[in-house]
């Protein structure tokens, strides 16, 4: 039997699905244009964005494959559900980043080590500087479209996957200005064009660093940030009937926040109101952080007001 929470999950899934078939239909093209603009224009800058965009294409196969895993319900072997394989997918994005990112440092330094040496580099043609404007207005294009449907949605792995768009379309910005910059300035400035190369890749792995660690952090079972807990003391606090708030714990299951709190509450309550005072803390904690956070509410007794 499909419970509710199962067909939100099936239809956040094909929300999630369509978004990012639409960006590897995107990618797909573009890694094919880039390449061959990067080949027939002979520009080391248009050749290595093509291949950032090919990483693109296979970050958003990994998108796809987890987020059908992670959007299955709880079962008998995952009591809390499945988020935790959006994350994961989270960090395999980042360390695909790393890999490209190296590889295109390194292949950078070759080519200006090379330059140095006195060896000659062709300046690269026209269509390389197409590709990289078609490449910028695309990408900037699936970047803010991506990133609005992650926000709707509350998907992690779809932010991570909004940048890798922004990435390619900051990285186009580059093959731009180094291959316009050789071809204006010639074959005395074609050094412009693999350094440019480089300084993609710097900014790959910068933006792979930058997504692996709250990944990390995830996955090793780190707390919400400080600003994040006090909100969520604050709010439990400002329930009717709650004393105190403590010995609050929290983490994150993908896009869903688990956390257990202690409140202190008058010792003469019955039972029944009691337990009420704890049902409106934890409907206000999910009216602030989503309707799927999981919460366990410990009650205790005031021991001041015996």
């Amino acid at each position: 039997m499909t419970t509710t929470k199962n067909k939100e999950n099936i239809l956040r899934e094909k929300q999630i699905t369509k978004v990012t078939l639409i960006g590897s239909v995107v990618n797909l093209v573009l890694t094919i244009f880039k390449i061959i603009a990067g080949i027939v224009g002979m520009s080391a800058a248009m050749i290595a964005d093509g291949i950032h965009s090919a990483s693109d294409l296979l970050s958003d196969i990994v998108v796809l494959i987890f987020v059908h895993i992670s959007s299955k319900d709880v079962d008998k072997g995952h009591d809390f559900g499945h988020g935790k394989f959006e994350t994961l997918a989270t960090l395999i994005v980042s360390v695909m980043l790393l890999v490209v990112g190296i590889n295109l440092m390194t292949s950078g330094i070759k080519s200006i080590t090379s330059i140095l040496k006195g060896n000659s580099v062709a300046s690269p043609g026209f269509i390389a500087l197409i590709a990289a404007v078609i490449s910028i207005l695309s990408k900037e294009y699936l970047y803010q479209y991506t990133v609005r449907e992650a926000k709707r949605l509350n998907s992690p792995v779809m932010v991570a996957n909004a940048w890798h768009h922004r990435s390619d379309a900051f990285s186009s910005i580059g093959s731009f200005v180094g291959i316009g910059g050789a071809m204006l300035l010639g074959n005395k400035w074609s050094l412009l064009d693999p350094l440019t190369g480089c300084i993609i890749s710097i900014m790959i792995l910068w933006m792979a660093v930058k997504m692996a660690i709250p990944a990390i952090n995830d996955l090793t079972e780190s707390s919400l940030p400080d600003d994040v807990e006090n909100e969520i003391i604050r709010i439990a606090g400002d329930v009717e009937g709650v004393r105190n708030v403590h010995s609050l714990k929290t983490r994150r299951n993908g896009p869903i926040i688990i956390l257990e709190a202690h409140i202190v509450v008058d010792p003469c309550l019955s039972l029944i109101s009691a337990h009420d005072i704890a049902t409106n803390v934890e409907d206000s904690i999910r009216e602030k952080f989503g309707k799927d956070t999981q919460i366990s509410i410990h009650l205790e007794p005031d021991e001041l007001a015996k």
